[in-house]
């Protein structure tokens, strides 16, 4: 048993869940990305991007464990830990109930398993009921675009659209074969989804940039809807309040087209 632990966390999603389950006074480590939770996660010590970590940094730490996520680090960087003898806890969920699984397991290891129950069983218990509430209602057929110049979106095998699938979405470009593909303005507008969706993050997406892809695939401006990026892709201990935000964002009146859904 661990009272105290030494924990590096270099994924931000996984950074706010140790702190929710209780061990954010053990973090000896994070990245630059790392924001959240505000006024705490800035106590603890930046070794790094999640891309460009300090090896040496995180080995110096001697952290009992190191938290990674198999998408936002890269292979190399794990393999140097590894190969320094550092205990590395590696996941990648694509959905809620992977992500219910992975808060189990992270919560088993720092041994937070009371915790990190209470967090998993309200996504499941959330996820139950936005599925059952989407039988009920006619799909929404969404575009979810990450970034700008080029424009990129997302495919199927996703979390976020993971997420907005179990609260009724289809997502028109599900059947791309690349996970972030790249999307003209041409093709988007023949796939002619009924809400885009535009994410805060990576790329900050403002309604000015809304009105211009509006302007250049033809679609509808009051199609065009911004988005919490957080909510809907970070999987963890926001995933419960990211559960019900994407059945918000599709069931959403967005009359008003330069308004956010709020959160």
């Amino acid at each position: 048993m661990f009272d105290r632990m030494r924990i590096v966390s270099l994924c931000p999603s996984l950074t706010e869940l140790v702190f929710d389950l209780g061990r954010g006074a053990d973090l000896v480590g994070r990245t630059k990305f790392c924001v959240h939770p505000t006024g705490l996660v800035d106590r603890v010590p930046s070794m790094g991007g999640t891309k460009n970590p300090k090896i040496d940094r995180i080995v110096a730490a001697r952290p009992d464990v190191v938290l990674l996520n198999s998408e936002e680090n890269r292979r190399e960087d794990a393999e140097a830990l590894a190969a320094a003898g550092i205990h590395l806890h590696v996941s990648l969920p694509r959905d809620a109930a992977e992500t219910a699984g992975m808060v189990r397991d992270i919560g088993r290891v720092l041994e937070r398993s009371d915790e990190a129950e209470r967090i998993a069983a309200d996504i499941e218990t959330r996820s139950a009921r936005v599925r059952e509430a989407a039988r009920q209602r006619p799909p929404v057929r969404f575009a979810y675009i990450i970034w700008r110049d080029p424009y990129m979106a997302v495919n199927d095998d996703t979390f976020v659209s993971a997420l907005l699938a179990q609260a009724g979405g289809e997502n028109v470009l599900a059947g791309n074969p690349i996970r972030y593909p790249t999307v003209t303005a041409e093709e988007l507008a023949a796939a002619d989804p009924g809400l885009v969706l535009l994410s805060s993050e990576p790329f900050p997406f403002k309604a000015s940039h809304a009105d211009e892809l509006a302007a250049i695939t033809g679609l509808p401006r009051e199609r065009f809807l911004l988005v919490d990026g957080e909510l809907l892709s970070w999987h963890g201990s926001r995933t419960p309040a990211g559960v019900d935000y994407a059945e918000k964002v599709l069931s959403e009146d967005i009359r008003a087209p330069n308004q956010n859904v709020p959160s």
